[in-house]
């Protein structure tokens, strides 16, 4: 059972390294000087709970503080001094006025136009230079002593002058270290190094999770001044609403960036740039996000559990075990997503996507679903994007052996029946790249697939013509596969969704590639009534079901036909080499032998299953071939 602290006077309790603290309730406590350093908090509750500095350390930070503001005008006061050496009567006390004068402006200029930093590196410059000119100034130290004399009656006066001037000097300078001080605390960037420095010298003595677990912590509301959060682990840590979360003590964790606190503190981020920055973990759930930007960023792990990502732009952005349960991206840009099959997708509401940013050159976001009067349904979106991540993708990158790829493939597929490998697509890119995609049962270990399989592809590859041809002798299985590729590999159809093919779904952003999942022939658009006509005459020759209640084979193509012609999702090119399968499919119902009919139907099925792969469940088409393929696979004694 989780401890319960809630409402308790915690003040410089000592919780180091403790494990037993997941799940326990701290809201409401006062945590002010508690050290929970390495401890496990997972799920811990701090809504409401007060940390930063006990009082007695408060105190001594106040003391010294002040000690540290006295020393402050000490300097700024022999400073002035220096200065004032420019009116003493002797020469190389003006030399020492002067350059002390000249290296006091540079140093206000560089800190108020770049910050401290820089400042204190044109000290060093200028005392380089103050170096050789004091020099100079040796060597006009006999001239000095003469020019002294006459100027010993004006002692008096400058001695108090310099005493006045010292007192001023030092009250500007006071004022001047104020003004940056608030710059700094403001959050001007120019100034993070004296901000860093003060947030550390605050936190000293304060609340401290240095090297805690805080994944699924919740500080809504809490109070966080002087709180040490180095090397914490943030994933998913809540902090809605919590106060003085910029005086805390960042480390290298997303809390450094003034932007993404205020995000997490408001949760509203609406129209806000976050390009390439890095909030893995970030918890962001109900956030309004509504035409955000978060190109290029990483964004694994985080919660956006019902936030609003409207239109936001997610192109390239890494989405890795992210929580988008119940979440909005109606309009959003989803170019090359590095969504995953850890990517919680549950519940997304989306009427519709852009797979593609628009440019200048390239105005057409590519919406889907393409037609413009057409939304998803409900969970249609999750439906559109999941079913490419199961997937096994061989891509061989330089010169392609079909021969090889269908005997290596064929191996892998006999040697691991319990992976369920299918050929779902074949994508040709560029001119002498190719990708084999192949569903996989779930839980099958990917990597190592892949692995096995160009081991024995590479082996493969190296044989002669002759070794391999004593490989397929007798598989008429790996010679279909064959010729499918080499089809495939000659192949000039591109079948994408829009300009994006199905692999940029998943974030792997592949140019100019071709899906040839389905391989028909010479099909042309031109002729698709021509085509549909063949087909309609080689069903016509199929003999009609004896019982008009259970549908044949002639039954079920003629509704498959349909669906293919009728398909809004289809490009008019799929739809050709559909209906050539459809035919294909009737030719060989006509087929007397058993053998030879399972064979071509076996193949024209898995031709006409890769042809639909990526196509939204929404689909007309997917619906007739989901309730049509399993009926006619069983009628060819398939299934």
């Amino acid at each position: 059972m989780a401890l319960d602290f809630s409402g308790q006077n915690l003040r410089g309790r000592n919780f180091k390294g403790r494990q037993d603290l997941a799940g326990a309730n701290f809201s409401y406590a006062d945590i002010r000087g508690a050290n929970f350093t390495n401890a496990n908090l997972t799920g811990a509750n701090f809504s409401h709970a007060k940390a930063g500095l006990q009082r007695r350390w408060a105190i001594l930070l106040v003391i010294v503080s002040w000690l540290l503001s006295g020393l402050s005008g000490l300097l700024w006061a022999f400073n002035g001094y220096l200065v004032s050496l420019i009116f003493y009567s002797k020469l190389d006390n003006h030399i020492a006025g002067w350059t002390a004068l000249i290296v006091l402006i540079a140093f206000f200029f560089v800190i108020i136009r770049q910050g401290v930093a820089a400042g204190l590196g044109a000290v060093v410059f200028a005392f380089a230079g103050a170096g050789a000119f004091a020099v100079a100034g040796a060597l006009a130290g006999a001239f000095a002593v003469a020019f002294a004399v006459a100027f010993a009656f004006a002692v008096a006066f400058a001695v108090a002058f310099a005493v006045a001037f010292a007192v001023a000097f030092a009250v500007a300078g006071t004022l001047f270290s104020i003004y940056i001080s608030w710059r700094a605390m403001k959050g001007d960037e120019k100034h993070s190094l004296i901000r860093n420095i003060a947030i550390a010298f605050a936190a000293t003595g304060g609340t401290s999770f240095y090297g805690a677990d805080l994944t699924n912590a919740d500080f809504t509301q809490a109070t966080l001044k002087s709180t040490d959060f180095r090397n914490a682990i943030l994933i998913n840590t809540r902090w809605y609403q919590a106060k003085m979360l910029d005086r805390v003590r960042p480390g290298l964790t997303y809390l450094q960036n003034s932007q993404v606190r205020q995000l997490m503190i408001t949760g509203q981020g609406q129209d806000k740039n976050f390009d390439r920055q890095n909030l893995r973990g970030i918890n962001l759930k109900e956030a309004n996000l509504a035409d955000a930007s978060f190109i290029g960023a990483d964004l694994s792990e985080a919660n956006f559990q019902d936030a609003d990502l409207s239109r936001a732009k997610l192109k390239q952005t890494q989405l890795d075990g992210t929580d988008l349960t119940g979440a909005t991206l109606t309009g959003a840009y989803i170019e090359d997503w590095g969504i995953t099959n850890t990517t919680k997708l549950h519940g997304v509401r989306c009427e519709y996507v852009f797979m593609r940013l628009p440019t200048k050159e390239d105005p057409d976001p590519l919406r889907k679903p393409d037609n413009n009067q057409e939304i998803f349904a409900d969970g249609d979106f999750a439906d559109f994007i999941q079913p490419i991540f199961d997937t096994l993708d061989l891509y061989h990158n330089q010169g392609v052996d079909p021969r090889a790829v269908a005997i290596a493939f064929k191996n892998l597929a006999e040697n691991h029946p319990e992976a369920e490998l299918e050929i779902v697509a074949m994508e040709k890119h560029g001119n002498d790249k190719f990708l084999l995609r192949a569903k996989t049962a779930p839980g099958s270990d990917k990597s190592q697939l892949s692995a096995e399989y160009f081991d024995d592809y590479n082996q493969l590859k190296a044989l002669s013509q002759s070794q391999q041809l004593l490989l397929v002798e007798k598989s008429d299985h790996i010679r279909n596969l064959e010729n499918m590729i080499t089809t495939a590999l000659g192949h000039p159809k591109s079948y994408t969704q829009g300009n994006t093919i199905m692999s940029d779904i998943s974030g792997i952003n592949i140019q100019g590639s071709s899906n040839v999942s389905g391989i028909a022939g010479n099909s042309s658009v031109a002729n698709l009534g021509t085509i549909s006509g063949n087909v309609s005459i080689a069903l016509n020759e199929l003999p009609d079901a004896p019982d008009a209640e259970k549908p044949g084979i002639k039954e079920l193509l003629s509704q498959l036909q349909d669906a293919i012609v009728q398909s809004t999702y289809l490009p008019e090119e799929d739809k050709a080499e559909a209906l050539e399968q459809v035919k294909t499919l009737a030719e060989a119902g006509k087929n007397p032998q058993e053998s030879t009919k399972q064979k071509t139907a076996k193949t024209a099925i898995t031709m006409l299953k890769g042809i639909f792969t990526g196509l939204p469940a929404i689909a007309s088409v997917i619906e007739a071939a989901n309730k049509l393929l399993p009926a006619i696979s069983k009628l060819f004694g398939l299934g």
